[in-house]
């Protein structure tokens, strides 16, 4: 989940939309339940091989799922995990704002708690679209999995105070 609208529950998974395996297409979905996951290990990525987060999924429905699109999977929850979230009420920047330098991610590696992670947006690539170039600088992602692994995607890119983009 990258945010979370608290007035009203719902939220959105920023960067991609689910896709089938195989092919790469988004997949075509009319509703869909949300759960939390339990993340419970990391395979470090190595070059040639991406990483990714090994967890499972809790049985209790937690909300529903609305929406998935290129950009990302949209929905509502049922109750907001108040416990979990670990900043309140970050605006959201506009692209203006975004700027090279130091930035931090929150990304879950163990369990159900997010933790924060220093990065540094190295390049707006192309500034019309919003999109930019991270490059992890904390030692302790970087140990524990490489750098970005599958699984990270949507994690909440946060500079100078504000939202400002999504890992994907």
């Amino acid at each position: 989940v990258t945010f979370i609208e608290p007035d009203t529950g719902s939220f959105a998974g920023l960067g991609h939309g689910i896709c089938d395996q195989n092919t790469g297409e988004l997949l075509p979905m009319r509703r869909g339940t949300v759960v939390d996951v339990t993340i419970t290990g990391v395979s470090k990525g190595v070059s040639g091989r991406p990483g990714e987060l090994k967890g499972f999924f809790a049985e209790k429905e937690t909300g529903l799922l609305l929406h998935n699109r290129e950009s990302g999977v949209y929905g509502i929850l049922k109750e907001i995990p108040m416990d979990k979230i670990p900043e309140k009420r970050v605006p959201i920047a506009e692209k203006n704002m975004v700027e090279t330098g130091d930035a931090y991610i929150w990304c879950t590696l163990d369990g159900d708690k997010a933790e924060k992670f220093s990065i540094c947006i190295t390049s707006l690539e192309n500034n019309n679209d919003g999109k930019f170039e991270i490059m992890i600088t904390d030692e302790n992602l970087i140990e524990k999995t490489g750098g970005i692994v599958q699984g990270m995607s949507g994690s909440p890119v946060i500079q100078n105070g504000r939202i400002v983009g999504a890992v994907t």
